[in-house]
């Protein structure tokens, strides 16, 4: 029969924050983009249970309050999300949380930074 793998994502997901290491960053804050990719086992035909699925409203609850604790490092933000998910939602076996800062005051024509965390149980 094989096995189904099943991903629940959110992309795109925009937010303005706080973060940054410098103190005008943390004043002024600019616009951040979080994708969040999930990937589970799932055993049967689909059963119509939220309980059986990662439910990605609380995924856009978990990205919405770590973007509100401002941090110098995104890479820190996305450590946060990345540790609350995987505690919360034990069977998915593989977390992909994606970071981009739009324009980074670098003096120079950016259009994002980026992190991405990937774990696997």
């Amino acid at each position: 029969m094989g096995i189904i793998k099943q991903k629940v994502s959110l992309n795109g997901v925009r937010f303005f924050s706080f973060h940054g290491f410098y103190p005008e960053e943390q004043i002024l804050g600019t616009e951040f983009i979080v994708d969040i990719e999930t990937e589970l086992e799932v055993y049967g035909s689909g059963n119509d249970d939220i309980s059986n699925t990662v439910n990605y409203e609380r995924l856009a609850q978990i990205a919405s309050e770590e973007m509100s604790i401002p941090r110098k490092l995104i890479e820190t933000v996305a450590h946060g999300m990345l540790g609350r998910i995987r505690h919360e939602f034990l069977a998915v076996q593989i977390i992909r949380i994606n970071i981009r800062k739009m324009h980074p005051p670098m003096g120079l024509e950016i259009n994002n930074s980026s992190i991405e965390l990937s774990f696997s149980r």
